[in-house]
């Protein structure tokens, strides 16, 4: 995906100040001309977020992996949630595993940033609204869900709980968002392998959904939900959600000591 024409664009925290940077082969290489290792910034989500709007059971697979739990199926209106701007981590920062969790799993997950004000678009037209992609990371605490598999304040939107980046890919540089291999490690291990032709709603259908009742705006983020593959995670893993072309986006799971509860 990335030529010598097109660099993937971030933002980053570095010398207390906040920089847009696009990539670079030792890192970053931020407005200044300075390149930085990816270990020297805090990375930031990679562009000024909105509304979160996250689905759920978006991946035929991952709806049958939960059947018994599922109170919708897909013949159901998509299942659409907000989040809020706590939830939101960059790449390479630490998401908080309670100590009471007995079953926390990460979702790979497709983020479609849009670009323009949205409102009642068809979805022969929805494309046009979207400024690009980065990827995200939701995770999700199994044994605090209420009414099984609806998602829930509680649930969905704790603390550093939702991971974007590293990078924003504009729209023009995805020739086609369905047709790309996602996949999970923990600790370097394979757990989740899924592909985005498998999405039940794809991107245009749910602009076409979601403006139909709300007005998105410019960097409102859709994140489009998670295939089958999702185990539970602990304190001092690594997880790594990568979509190709899009990016490798890195997160560790810490426990409570870390947040000094």
């Amino acid at each position: 995906m990335t030529t010598n024409a097109f660099k993937r664009s971030a933002r980053v925290a570095f010398g207390g100040a906040v920089h847009e940077a696009v990539e670079h082969a030792g890192g970053v290489r931020l407005t200044d001309g300075r390149v930085l290792a990816e270990t020297e910034v805090v990375w930031l989500p990679p562009f000024e977020v909105g509304t979160i709007i996250a689905l759920g059971i978006n991946y035929a697979d991952h709806a049958k992996e939960l059947a018994k739990e599922l109170t919708i199926s897909a013949k159901d209106e998509p299942l659409a949630f907000l989040k809020a701007p706590n939830t939101l981590i960059g790449h390479r920062a630490f998401t908080r595993r309670p100590s009471d969790a007995t079953y926390m799993h990460y979702e790979c997950e497709l983020a479609a940033i849009i670009g323009k004000r949205a409102k009642n678009v068809a979805r022969a037209d929805a494309m046009a609204y979207v400024a690009g992609y980065t990827v995200a990371n939701d995770y999700a605490i199994r044994d605090y869900l209420e009414n099984w598999y609806r998602p829930n304040l509680r649930v969905k939107n704790r603390d550093t709980c939702t991971v974007l980046g590293p990078w924003f890919v504009p729209a023009d540089h995805v020739p086609d968002p369905h047709v790309l291999p996602l996949r999970t490690l923990v600790n370097g291990k394979v757990t989740q392998s899924g592909n985005t032709r498998d999405l039940i709603n794809d991107v245009p259908a749910l602009i076409e959904y979601l403006s139909s009742f709300m007005t998105l705006m410019p960097g409102d983020v859709i994140l489009t939900g998670t295939p089958e593959g999702v185990v539970n995670v602990n304190p001092g893993d690594e997880v790594v959600t990568e979509i190709d072309g899009i990016g490798r986006l890195v997160n560790t799971i810490v426990g409570d000591e870390v947040f000094a509860r």
